[in-house]
């Protein structure tokens, strides 16, 4: 009978994501992995059976964590929902040249076409953020705060793609100034006109 673990599986997987997130997966080394988490490799490999299954358990944690957030970000009544939106977006333009970017697109861009785990994951994490985005979208249009001409659908597809768009211009050094005129202009388009 192996010993009882003595660490929280948890809280591991988020120390091991940081340096997943600052190096990619392919460039981190299991040495920066028992240096984050503080475990030998011979307990992280048998928690989480070798260094993918670590990323993969981290990815996971990091996804459901980031989702969570996006839907409680955009939850709320239809009355406020448009000024959800607006403060979603904005904020994503915050300290844009400081952000190491989001772990999601990062991995997306490095493995989601060679390792069909970690791309199953990002398929859902994008999934699950573009249904939040759809929901508040469609709560606005019931308030009468965005445009009733665009499905539902498609206002929330055309705000991940804005988001998506900003994260990419913010880490390629973009200032925050003209990425939150993109912000705006694609808020600006889903508004009804003023009368």
């Amino acid at each position: 009978m192996g010993r009882p673990r003595t660490f929280d599986e948890q809280e591991i997987l988020r120390l091991a994501r940081e340096p997943f997130w600052d190096h990619g997966y392919a460039a981190t080394s299991v040495e920066q992995l028992t240096e984050a988490t503080g475990l030998r490799r011979s307990s992280l490999y048998g928690a989480f059976g070798d260094k993918h299954g670590l990323f993969i358990g981290a990815f996971a944690h990091y996804c459901e964590e980031s989702m969570d957030e996006v839907r409680r970000e955009l939850a709320g009544d239809d009355s406020t929902a448009f000024a959800r939106l607006r403060r979603h977006l904005r904020r994503k333009t915050d300290n844009p040249a400081s952000r190491r970017g989001c772990m999601l697109a990062k991995v997306s861009a490095e493995l989601a076409d060679e390792d069909a785990e970690a791309g199953r994951l990002a398929s859902d994490a994008y999934a699950t953020y573009e249904a939040a985005l759809v929901e508040c979208f469609r709560a606005a249009q019931r308030a009468g705060d965005a445009r009733d001409d665009i499905a539902a659908a498609n206002g929330g597809a055309l705000l991940l793609a804005t988001l998506r768009g900003i994260e990419a211009l913010g880490r390629a050094g973009h200032p925050k100034a003209a990425l939150r005129k993109i912000a705006d202009a694609s808020l600006t388009s889903i508004a009804p006109a003023s009368t």
